[in-house]
Parts: structure tokens; sequence; C-alpha cells
């Protein structure tokens, strides 16, 4: 038994080394399983909790064209949790036991959604530097090593980027706006700016990124381990210094200022410097136990909760279906046996279905004789047509006074008489010289 997990085990270290993909059913080991279990289920978390400081201001929307936007995107980040459930489910756990494990505190979701949205503005910061920060980190993930996880990010990748476009357009309108305008947009960028340097790449995994040596080797390991199974790509720092590097452009060119006295360049490293994050006071401020974190997840619970009757009508649909199904199947086999029986014993009939090879004297042209019973007159054979479907509904005659019309689904009822309601007076010509 050794021996086959061991040759198993090759395999799969085989198939990483030659850049291939993992697949469902391949073997996989299960530190390799519970490690994309716990990452994919996180992201799905962080997809669907991140629609609510944004989904908040769906109703306070500026303009009919921004409220569009808005909702689109809310719209996207529901489909890139559903995307991502769906991928964890490959690997055999069950979507309603990853959002009982969220419910329960047992699963976390990114924290940077623990932060409100005060302004209109958050929501172009949350778009620019969240979003952004979420495109750095799962571009490389497309890559992944477990296929449905990286067919997943594909798609997610392409409408975060969307995204990202979407929200600095948002604060570029502002910047130009009124004095007041430029201010609600650097207030929203000075409030998300360190959440989204400092939670959307996970912790440090080197002391240069402000951690301590413990911390700092727990998340080494950790990236090391992910890294070779070719989860990952690239550690957490590594990405968290890429999308420094891309957002210091972006921010002069719409002329808002990140609130980072040491951003400066390096030209030794090529790189942007910037300040080392203070992990224990971002942790205490945006952890599990702050009230926006409460809020979050309450909500969360809220909305699971009223939306049990449609899981549950669902779930009724389908057990009918299948029932449906089952009948029809055990109808046709039975049938299909009892005419194999007619056929090799030579009977007449079964069941008042007659064989449908011709009698003697039947004439060249049409049909065969009608069958004729033991006592009464011939009939023609009876049609074979499955029964009701365990009372589904599938179809019958229109109702009076209802008709057809071509190309068209549906019956359109047609009023068989006209209703005694009188015409409003507006409706009557009016006389010319008088009014109505």
């Amino acid at each position: 038994m050794v021996d086959g997990v061991e040759q198993l085990n090759a395999h799969f270290e085989a198939l990483l080394a030659a850049g291939e993909q993992i697949e469902p059913r391949d073997w996989m080991p299960d530190g390799y399983r519970r490690m994309l279990v716990r990452q994919i289920s996180q992201h799905a978390h962080s997809e669907i909790i991140g629609m609510q400081p944004e989904g908040s201001w769906l109703t306070r929307a500026p303009s009919l064209h921004r409220k569009a936007s808005l909702l689109a995107k809310v719209q996207d980040e529901a489909g890139h949790g559903l995307y991502l459930y769906s991928a964890a489910e490959t690997l055999g756990v069950s979507r309603a036991d990853l959002l009982d494990a969220l419910h329960s505190g047992h699963q976390r979701y990114a924290a940077t959604f623990n932060h409100p949205a005060l302004t209109w503005a958050d929501t172009g910061a949350i778009a620019w530097l969240t979003d952004g920060a979420a495109v750095v980190n799962q571009a490389p993930l497309c890559h992944t090593s477990y296929g449905p996880y990286a067919r997943a990010m594909r798609r997610v990748c392409q409408e975060e980027a969307f995204h990202v476009r979407q929200g600095y357009d948002v604060l570029w309108s502002l910047c130009q706006g009124t004095p007041e305008q430029k201010e609600m947009a650097q207030d929203a960028v000075n409030r998300w700016w360190l959440p989204a340097v400092a939670l959307m790449f996970g912790p440090p995994d080197t002391v240069a990124g402000g951690a301590d040596d413990r911390t700092a080797a727990m998340g080494a390991a950790v990236s090391q381990r992910s890294m070779a199974w070719g989860i990952k790509r690239h550690t957490n720092d590594e990405l968290r210094q890429r999308f420094v590097d891309n957002v210091v452009p972006q921010a002069e060119r719409m002329g808002v200022t990140l609130p980072d006295p040491a951003i400066r360049w390096n030209e030794e490293r090529g790189h942007y410097d910037f300040s080392p994050i203070d992990w224990q006071l971002f942790r205490g401020a945006l952890g599990d136990g702050s009230q926006c974190a409460r809020q979050r997840l309450s909500h969360r619970v809220a909305a699971h909760e009223d939306g049990a009757w449609v899981r549950e009508a669902v779930d009724a649909y389908a057990a009918q279906l299948a029932a449906a199904s089952w009948s029809w199947r055990n109808w046709t086999t039975r049938e299909g046996a009892c005419h194999e029986r007619a056929v090799r014993t030579g009977a007449d009939a079964v069941g008042g279905v007659h064989p449908a090879a011709p009698g003697p004297g039947a004439p060249a042209r049409g049909l065969g004789p009608r069958g004729r019973r033991r006592h009464g007159a011939g009939q023609r054979p009876r049609s074979v047509h499955p029964p009701g479907r365990d009372g589904l509904g599938v179809g019958g005659a229109l109702r009076l006074g209802a008709r057809r019309l071509a190309e068209r689904e549906g019956p359109v009822l047609q009023q068989r008489r006209p209703q005694a309601v009188p015409v409003p007076r507006a409706l009557h010509p009016v006389e010319r010289g008088k009014r109505p």
C-alpha cells in the first residue's frame, strides 16, 4: 500500500514538473487538496462579502449611468463567487458546507471588506485599489496547477480588469470636478490605501515586508509549499510590491496623493519604496471582532436565511424531475420486456398491443387487416403512449376563447365578448367649440 501511494505521489510530482494541470479525477495528496479548498473557499467568500460595501450605494448613485455600471459590477462579483464555489465543489466539498463554515466563523474572507464605504467616492476607491490588487494577486492564478481553479480565474480576471478601469473613471471624474469632489476622492483613497496594500495580499512572508521573524517564517513556509505545488507563482511580498509599482504612476496622473510619505522611486532596486505595515494595529482595527465585520457577516447570514425558500423550491423541483425520469425509464423498460416476451412466445396481443406483422390475405398496399378480439368487432391497434408523468403538466387543449398565433409561443387569450365597462368620457370625440 505504501509503494502504491509513493507511485501515485511520484506521478503527481511528475505532472507538476512537466507543467501539466491537475484535474479533479487525478490523484492528489491530501495536503494539496486541503490547501486548495482553503484558498478557493476564502476567495469565494471574499467575492460575495465584497458585494456589500458597494451594494450599499446602488440606490444612492449620482446618475443612471453610474448606477447601471455599479449594478453590473456587483452582479459580476456574485458571479465570481459562483465560479469559485463550483471550482471548490470539484474537490469533493459541498457548497452548503462551505457557506455554513463562513456563517459560523470557521472560514474567513478578506478582511479588506471590514471597512465601511462612507461616500460615493469609496466605490471608486474600492474598484481601483482593491480590485486592482485582486488583479495583481489573481492573474498568476490563471496558470495555477489545478485546472478548474485556473479556468475560473481566467473569466474572473477579465472582469476584474474592467472593474479597475471603472473605479479609475469614477475617481478621475471626481478629481476633475469641484474642490469638494476632489477632496472626497482624496479622502476615500486615504482610507482604502492600507486595506488594499496590507490585506489583499495576505500576511508577509519576508522580514522586509514588515513582519517579525516568527510571522515571516510561518508565511514563508506556507508560500513555499504552495509554490512547490504550483498553486501560487509568487510570494505575497512580491505581489504587494508589484501592486505599489502599478498604482503610484496612476495616482500621479489622476492627481491624488497616496497616504504614504515614504513612497519614492528606488533606482537600485528598480521599485518604489513604501513604509512597513504595522500588522498588529491593522489586525485589531479590521479583524473579525470589529463592528463592521460583525455587520458584514450578519447581513450575509440574513440574506442566506431569506433565500431558503428558493433553495427548497429548487430542490423540490429537482426531486420531482428525478421521480418523473425514473417513472419514464421504469415504464419503458417494463413495456420493452413485455414486447420482447410477446415476440418470443408468438402471442397475438399483450395488454391490447397487437403485433405489427400483417396477417394472411393482406392487401398489397396499405395496412394489414385489423386484428380481432375473441368476442367483438375488430379494432385498430392501439397506439402506445407513455402514462402521465407523476402529475407533471405536459400540455393540453386550450381553453375556450383562446387561440394561437403563428410564430408565437403559448396561447393568446382572446376575449369572447366585450366587457361591460363604459368608455371614459375623455375618449369620446369632442365637438368643435365645446370643451370635453
